[in-house]
């Protein structure tokens, strides 16, 4: 596929590469890596964490026999109390 480069106000790019973003990429905002290596772009999705900690590693460290129970957070308060006559 051939490309132009182009202008729009004080930046360039080039376009139309959507075919080719969207193997990168999920869709417009998302970050992607570029570096020129050898006179060649290459794009690759960002691998970036948000936060401290990847959801994935954190689900590992749950044991295999935990099992999640109720939690009593006391009576209902203001909007809560209207809600829950509504839905009880």
């Amino acid at each position: 596929m051939r490309v132009k480069n182009q202008k729009s106000g004080d930046r360039q790019g080039l376009g139309p590469v959507r075919n080719v973003l969207k193997h990168v990429c999920p869709g417009v905002g998302h970050e992607v890596d570029g570096v020129a290596r050898d006179g060649v772009i290459v794009a690759a999705p960002t691998k970036r964490i948000r936060g401290r900690y990847r959801i994935e590693d954190l689900v590992e460290k749950i044991p295999e026999d935990y099992r999640a129970g109720e939690t009593d957070w006391g009576e209902p308060v203001g909007k809560e109390a209207w809600e829950r006559r509504r839905l009880g």
